[in-house]
């Protein structure tokens, strides 16, 4: 088992890969700024740290110079949406084990993360198996079918990949035109849907689905604060908003009051 440490501002990324994390036996921390990653560094001494380079308080660097300061020899690994080869170079200087920009795959990120744990300096104990086991009442929910639409690579894999473990069958979509594609082989219970994508945003994809008969609920996910936009997917039958940044256990239980909801 290692001691992880996972710094970035997006809470529902923090909470997914802390889910899944913590299935592979290790024990997981989460920070949301810069100040706050540094004083839990200190406290928890992790064997491995996965840091964004763009925090609401300070960038990654400046976090990672206060790290080095702590324990040159801790294992951390960038993880940013935006990096410059400038800023690369200086955190590879402060001796980082890898530089990824966010929009790789779960399988990517996740192997990643796995090759920093086992190279980290301090030794870690075997984890536990990976196999998670649903329980009958768990497994009850297979029958229930939803669909993940986010263009966001991490976000869409490892909420899959929660939502699945939570005993649904889930599909996924990166993008609108596959998102109606599956929606009109599969008919979901309930699409989860982000609204700000590229080519197509979810508003236009609801709109479609509407236009196409679908008549499963639809969770919007948004990090945008456009009322035209978020009134019109109330008006097409939108059963939630939930906003970005999302903790994990929030979209979970909307999923599931959603699903009790649709069969009254």
């Amino acid at each position: 088992m290692a001691v992880i440490l996972v710094i970035d501002d997006e809470v529902l990324l923090c909470d997914l890969l802390k889910e899944v994390l913590r299935h592979h036996g290790h024990e997981v921390f989460v920070a949301y700024n810069g100040q706050e990653g540094i004083e839990t560094f200190r406290k928890q001494r992790p064997q491995f740290t996965l840091l964004d380079l763009h925090l609401p308080d300070m960038n990654g660097c400046e976090v990672l110079t206060q790290i080095r300061r702590i324990d040159r020899q801790s294992a951390v690994m960038i993880l940013t949406g935006a990096g410059t080869d400038k800023l690369e170079q200086e955190a590879r200087d402060l001796g980082i084990t890898d530089f990824l920009i966010k929009g790789l795959t779960y399988d990517d990120l996740f192997s990643a993360v796995q090759r920093g744990i086992q190279g980290s300096a301090k030794p870690a104990a075997a984890p536990r198996t990976a196999a998670h086991a649903l329980d009958p009442q768990r497994r009850s929910g297979w029958e229930q079918t939803l669909l993940v639409v986010d263009d966001e690579a991490p976000i869409r894999d490892l909420l899959t990949q929660d939502l699945s473990q939570q005993g649904y069958r889930v599909l996924s979509a990166h993008d609108g035109p596959t998102a109606l594609s599956l929606a009109e082989l599969e008919r979901p219970h309930l699409i989860i849907l982000d609204i700000n994508m590229p080519g197509m945003n979810g508003v236009e994809v609801l709109r479609t689905l509407r236009a196409k008969h679908y008549k499963g609920d639809v969770m919007m996910l948004t990090g945008v604060q456009d009322e035209r936009l978020l009134k019109e997917a109330l008006r097409l039958g939108s059963i939630e908003i939930v906003g970005k940044p999302a903790h994990l256990e929030r979209i979970r239980l909307a999923v599931a009051v959603s699903l009790v909801l649709s069969k009254r």
